[in-house]
């Protein structure tokens, strides 16, 4: 059964499917045909503006009633159009022709279908990206919190998922934060650069504009200016062939698909933890995972998107290797699905991802009975340090441990019992000068060395002052769809 929001959905362009259930209604909306139509729409009155302020013989009457009409679209007349026609853009024209009659003569005057497609996406990539950056400032926000509340507390370190020395909960939440500050620098330099393509005719040669105004070279830069601006941008593309260069998608989807990568990796360890059962991610009351796998979690379907996230960044790559001279057409289709999907996928990781960090749970009392599992194993230098200041022999001391670790790892090992190294070395007369010692040399705070200053020292000086101007997003709150 449809619902209301499924139906708001598909009068904007959406058809039902996971990425329209999951995604946001303003991701949504920024790659709908509503939003498309009605930016072709106010790209044809920014023409026919900068147009009558060069000179053409446009009056205001007819720019009144194009903008007048601009957001009321009779979708239901233009796809009849563009079955007769086969060109969506020229059916629009004709639609927008048909309820401005004064204006019809100049709608569209001198421009190609690349006027209005090119520069929509260029819009829908610019607002895609503000879209995306407070969210992942907030993602970022909440880790940060949790970086700082955890910046102490003792954990294992992990190498090959083997048990390292010791960090801290607070330090490994730098590691995935680190990542995605360069992701929001990444965003922000991607968004930044895109410009605008402007006025630049069927090759990118300008030669119906130069027509229009009768050779003014200087009305042509003008009208590509002014254009511009209208639309937001602060420069326009010099050189385009018939659509701007589609690296330019490339460089746009690179950065979703680091994100992505991020996210992976955040998600991954985050269920590697649940399973060491340190830390979880947030489970409402009435969740359900299955039968089979009550614990299924949110984490995992962040990872499965940004598999899918990653994957698309083949579709811009084929696309720009395969553009011939100035323009193949063969671009078209495969971007119309890659461009939406990749802003729609990480639209939703990141929603996904701040529920998941704005409830992590950390159980301090596992993470300890792990420590204490493995630290007997790391602290034996500490031990033998100890002995040699007390007068031992190193060497000596040094086989003694050896043997006492290998007979403790028999135990652990060969019996499923509990690491003992520590109960022999109490029992072993030859430790007695440092029995009053061992408590203090396995202390698991003096085995995590300057994690909690790198934390304060990080969260200071690289996130807090990159989060500044997002503070206005930071209240927002996410509803997963489950």
């Amino acid at each position: 059964m449809k619902t209301t929001d499924d139906e708001d959905r598909e009068e904007q362009g959406f058809k039902s499917g996971e990425l329209s259930s999951y995604a946001s209604e303003e991701m949504h909306y920024n790659f709908s045909d509503k939003k498309k139509f009605i930016t072709w729409r106010k790209l044809w009155i920014f023409l026919a503006k900068a147009e009558k302020a060069l000179g053409l013989p446009i009056t205001d009457a007819q720019i009144a009633e194009m903008e007048s009409h601009a957001e009321d679209i009779d979708f239901a007349m233009a796809a009849e159009e563009e079955r007769k026609l086969r060109h969506d853009v020229m059916a629009h024209v004709h639609t927008f022709a048909h309820c401005c009659p004064t204006a019809a003569p100049i709608i569209h005057l001198g421009a190609t279908s690349c006027y209005v497609g090119d520069n929509t996406d260029l819009i829908a990539l610019r607002d895609g990206f503000n879209i995306l950056l407070p969210k992942l400032a907030r993602v970022i926000d909440r880790l940060a919190n949790f970086a700082e509340e955890y910046a102490d507390l003792p954990t294992l370190g992990f190498t090959h998922f083997q048990p390292a020395q010791l960090t801290t909960v607070g330090k490994r939440a730098c590691l995935w934060l680190q990542d995605l500050v360069m992701d929001v620098r990444n965003l922000e330099r991607a968004r930044d650069d895109l410009r605008f393509r402007g006025v630049k005719g069927t090759t990118g040669t300008q030669a119906s504009f130069l027509q229009l105004f009768q050779g003014d070279h200087d009305k042509v830069e003008e009208l590509d200016k002014m254009v511009t601006e209208m639309a937001g941008f602060k420069k326009a593309y010099l050189v385009t062939g018939q659509t701007y260069s589609r690296k330019v998608d490339v460089d746009c989807l690179a950065t979703l698909t680091r994100l992505g990568a991020s996210v992976h990796k955040i998600c991954t360890d985050i269920c590697l933890l649940a399973n060491l059962k340190e830390i979880e991610e947030p489970f409402e009351k009435e969740q359900i995972g299955s039968s089979a796998m009550p614990y299924k979690m949110h984490a995992e379907r962040s990872c499965s998107l940004a598999r899918h996230l990653i994957a698309l960044m083949a579709d811009p790559l084929q696309t720009a290797s395969g553009q011939w001279l100035e323009r193949t057409l063969d671009d078209s289709a495969n971007r119309r699905i890659s461009l939406p999907e990749s802003f729609l996928t990480a639209d939703i990781i990141l929603s996904t991802l701040q529920n998941i960090t704005e409830g992590l749970v950390v159980y301090p009392k596992v993470i300890e009975r792990h420590i204490h599992h493995e630290l007997p194993f790391m602290a034996t230098e500490n031990n033998i340090m100890a002995i040699v200041k007390a007068g031992g022999n190193r060497q000596e001391c040094h086989e003694k441990i050896r043997v006492l670790s290998q007979e403790a790892a028999a135990v652990v090992k060969q019996e499923g019992g509990d690491n003992d190294l520590l109960v022999r070395i109490q029992r072993d007369p030859y430790f007695a000068p440092i029995l009053g010692q061992l408590d203090a040399l396995l202390d698991p705070k003096t085995f995590i060395g300057r994690a909690p200053q790198q934390v304060k020292t990080f969260l200071a000086e690289e996130v807090r002052p990159l989060l500044e101007p997002y503070k206005a997003n930071m209240d927002v709150k996410v509803e997963l769809v489950l």
